[in-house]
């Protein structure tokens, strides 16, 4: 499809909910035992569809392991240029509208009728892109939460954080009580986390109007953000180191860094950066911007969605639906998988009745998430993600590094953002 192929079909897909002229789901083709072939990267995944292969000889699924990310959306809008994509795909939240508008992707509404009110209504509009069909089902998030050394915290007398002014005070507080310390750092190579702090003061960085896309990445809601942290990186309030390397992890682990804001996976990355910290760490809601709110973003995550090439797509709806709502299901997703469900029935249920072994201090460590997650409030994703978190790497690490403050940086993701949507031939308005 040309450019303006693209451009037209995904702002109706996602402006009026149809997908018009850029294909439609199909009734099962044949019938008799359905072969699916399920693109996933999640650990373990074979062992959780072998529960399905059991129970349902009707329809036999066998996953394909992948690498995880732009790999993964390359490969399969590729494929289903040739007409080969697979049945089913594992895609992560932000890829959906660019899986969308290559017309990979099939509107499945009609076939998991009823599941929308297993999700909290954030996670589920991810999925659905504001329209009324659905191009997946939800399979895990990452509901945002504020990670701290409780006994740190308790040694140099400070509160754990409810607003994010109460945030930027207990970061000036610990560097007056302890100046070789630092609350946490502001980190450049993963734009996901800005984004879900975004997300959380009401940014929506892309959405439509009509068959015309609306970029909103410098928009009042972010530029909050960004000046919030861009003014404590300036004035040497938290580090400005990134995160994920050997530095980052020994200041993790000898507690230089006394906390970091960060998703519900980050037990299993503290289990690697800041071993010797076991059960020193606590988990409290993420600082809000109004107090007594009660508002996460989502920093990762993933769906199970099925392809316009699918010949049995009504079975692999069913097979979707089961993965990421049946209880057996999700237990072995927890359990093989490590990932905490996007159903809001398991995230307190069995499989997370324990809390991870870093946190042997904090029992109701799922319990507290799960209230947490109920307030993730909806993103906004468009076809270009990449391009803007790209771009988002090189002027924020810039402007960290230099510690210059961020509104600059800002408006260069925005620009390079829009600039790219033109270029590929979509309508474009700010």
């Amino acid at each position: 499809m040309n450019h303006r192929t693209v451009a037209a079909c995904t702002a109706v897909a996602l402006a009026a909910a149809a997908l018009t002229g850029c294909g439609s789901s199909e009734d099962d083709a044949g019938s008799g035992p359905a072969e699916l072939t399920y693109w996933a990267w999640a650990p373990g995944m074979d062992k959780v569809v072998a529960l399905w292969n059991e129970e349902h000889p009707d329809v036999r699924v066998t996953v394909k392991k992948q690498a995880s990310g732009d790999d993964l959306v390359t490969k399969t809008i590729t494929a289903a240029k040739a007409g080969e994509a697979p049945d089913l795909v594992q895609a992560e939240y932000q890829a959906l509208p660019t899986l969308v508008g290559n017309d990979v992707l099939a509107d499945i509404s009609g076939e998991v009728a009823g599941a929308e009110e297993e999700f909290a209504p954030g996670v589920w509009q991810q999925v659905t892109l504001g329209t009324d069909a659905v191009y997946a089902l939800p399979q895990d998030s990452g509901p945002m939460m504020f990670f701290y050394r409780q006994d740190l915290f308790r040694e140099y007398g400070l509160s754990v954080p409810t607003t994010w002014e109460e945030f930027a005070d207990t970061a000036r507080a610990l560097k007056e009580r302890a100046p070789d310390k630092d609350l946490t750092t502001f980190s450049s190579n993963d734009a996901g986390l800005f984004a879900g702090l975004a997300q959380q003061a009401g940014a929506r960085w892309w959405t439509t109007e009509g068959q015309t896309w609306k970029v909103a990445i410098d928009d009042a809601a972010t530029r909050r953000v960004a000046d919030f942290w861009g003014s404590l990186v300036e004035e040497g309030a938290i580090d400005n180191q990134p995160m994920y390397t050997p530095a980052w992890n020994k200041a993790l682990n000898t507690g230089r860094q006394i906390a970091w804001v960060s998703a519900v996976w980050a037990p299993g990355t503290l289990t690697t950066a800041a071993p010797d910290t076991k059960g020193k760490w606590a988990v409290a809601p993420l600082p809000q911007w109004e107090k007594g709110a009660n508002t996460t973003g989502s920093w990762g995550g993933s769906t199970t969605a099925v392809t316009n090439d699918s010949e049995h797509k009504e079975a692999a709806a069913r097979f979707a639906t089961w993965l990421n709502t049946d209880p057996k299901a999700l237990a072995a997703l927890v359990r093989e998988g490590g990932i905490y469900p996007a159903a809001q029935a398991a995230q307190s249920g069995d499989a997370l009745a324990k809390a991870p072994d870093f946190f042997p201090n904090q029992p109701d460590f799922y319990e507290r998430a799960a209230r947490i997650a109920e307030g993730t409030a909806p993103a906004a994703w468009g076809p270009n993600v990449n391009v803007a978190y790209s771009a988002f790497k090189d002027a924020f690490s810039k402007a960290a590094k230099d510690r210059s403050g961020f509104g600059a940086a800002l408006r260069t993701m925005h620009e390079a953002t829009v600039a790219d949507l033109e270029k590929q031939g979509f309508e474009v308005s700010e």
